[in-house]
């Protein structure tokens, strides 16, 4: 599953809203990242413990060559399941069915008005006529007057 499909599976839990759907993950998921970054651990019951771990340098090979290089210290983010959410995927434990989201909240009219039945006639569009490009006037240079040199005798 990736977020989208996450995020489409949430959405009956906020009135279809794929978009506020959406905007709780990106905070659940956003809360969890700043933590961690703090260096704090996020622990949800019965699923499991997010932590912030340190790496030691350590020696490596690049695969490619084969030439031994060293790998710097860093910090990485390590998932640790609880035991519930072991038990279940185990299948030790049953899972339980899944919460249904809550039936959408219908106001009523009390006494409902005339209704109008006027609609609107779609509206036709005309496809817009192409102008002809528009002619440039060109002003013509003014002609050269040719001189006839007299001829010498």
């Amino acid at each position: 599953m990736n977020k989208a499909q996450f995020i489409a599976a949430l959405a009956p839990h906020f009135n279809d809203s794929k978009k506020e759907a959406a905007h709780a993950v990106d905070i659940v998921f956003d809360t969890i990242v700043r933590s961690l970054s703090k260096g704090e651990d996020v622990m949800i019951n019965d699923f499991g413990k997010f932590k912030k771990v340190d790496r030691k340098a350590r020696m490596g090979r690049n695969p490619f060559t084969g030439e031994t290089i060293k790998i710097k210290a860093s910090k990485k983010a390590r998932f640790l399941p609880a035991k519930g959410l072991k038990d279940v995927i185990s299948g030790e434990r049953k899972l339980g069915p899944a919460p249904k989201p809550e039936p959408k909240v219908v106001k009523a009219a009390a006494k409902p008005a005339a209704k109008k039945v006027a609609k609107k006639a779609a509206k036709k569009k005309v496809a817009a006529k192409k102008k002809p490009a528009a002619k440039k006037v060109v002003k013509k240079a003014a002609k050269k007057k040719v001189v006839k040199k007299a001829k010498k005798k």
